[in-house]
């Protein structure tokens, strides 16, 4: 495969960079992640479907890391391509149909917090609530992120993507049947870019609100920690992060990786953790909340590279 990147170079049908043996810790939140074979940064969409096709072809593991807020790797090696679509970042505000709406087009290496701010300027209203979490777009729309009771598809038009072939598509929100941190894509496809409906509303109003629940999650939550965001997913009329705490769990430590103290649901990377450190965690945790209260820990975060133990 190599061979054939460097092919695809020299004969202009990829523009952006390649690397070989990347460490994925240095493209984590959780600063943890061993080489991967290749990782590529495709500048455009021709360069992807090449990729894409190629890896198709010869049966190549192939994933996207986001800005990976939301993932976990091994590690290492890793076998198979990572590729990173932090060209992919545009914003436009695409219509404005009546007094009321306006649609507006990200593409999906944009940052959630980029996106934000559009609304936040133009007084654009629905993202409130989603006001702190970070990563970008594609990682939003494909885990289907959400806080206080907002879930991204609540807000969705459309998603365009790109298939294993190179096959561009646009999926209405219906079609992608979203539940809670899932989506239904196709299987191999790539996220390239969404479309959002907004309420237009005073910008001083929408700006007061993404205030008052960005304090509200720096009260509750470690953001300024290495961490992936919460480990498992809150069962249906509970929260994960509150058995956890019931279960004695706050605090808990496995190498350098820690149940956070501020919020039990995020594991915390004190310096050196590693990806074992942390699937031990997650089974111990897992195993003390089971006994506990009986509940069965579903995991949110993406786990790349590895066997969930």
């Amino acid at each position: 495969m190599s061979d054939e990147l460097k092919d695809m170079v020299e004969r202009g049908r990829f523009k952006g960079e390649i690397r070989f043996d990347e460490p994925l810790s240095g493209h984590t939140s959780l600063k943890i992640g061993g080489p991967v074979d290749i990782m590529v940064f495709p500048e455009d969409p021709l360069s992807l479907k090449n990729v894409l096709r190629a890896a198709a072809r010869e049966h190549i593991p192939l994933f996207v890391i986001g800005a990976g807020t939301n993932v976990l790797a091994g590690d290492g090696p890793i076998e198979g391509i990572a590729v990173s679509l932090k060209a992919f970042r545009s914003i436009e505000v695409t219509q404005e149909s009546d007094e009321n709406t306006a649609v507006v087009f990200a593409g999906a290496g944009t940052p959630l917090g980029m996106l934000l701010g559009l609304a936040r300027k133009n007084g654009f209203s629905g993202f409130e609530p989603l006001t702190g979490i970070p990563g970008t777009v594609g990682g939003a729309v494909y885990m289907n992120a959400g806080s206080y009771g907002t879930e991204i598809k609540d807000l969705i038009l459309s998603v365009g993507l790109m298939h294993p072939q190179g096959e561009i598509q646009v999926l209405g929100k219906e079609q992608l049947k979203f539940s809670y941190r899932r989506s239904h894509f196709p299987e191999g496809a790539v996220i390239l870019s969404a479309n959002f409906a907004l309420a237009k509303d005073d910008p001083a109003g929408v700006a007061r609100l993404m205030d008052e629940y960005m304090a509200k999650k720096k009260a509750a939550q470690p953001l300024a920690a290495a961490s992936a965001g919460c480990v498992f997913k809150n069962p249906e009329g509970d929260a994960a992060g509150r058995l956890i705490d019931a279960a004695g769990c706050r605090g808990m430590r496995e190498g350098d990786i820690e149940v956070s103290p501020v919020h039990a649901n995020y594991f915390i990377n004190r310096g050196r953790g590693t990806c074992r450190d942390f699937l031990v965690l997650m089974g111990k945790v897992r195993a003390r909340v089971r006994e506990n209260s009986g509940t069965e820990l579903e995991t949110e975060v993406k786990i790349i590279g590895a066997m969930e133990r």
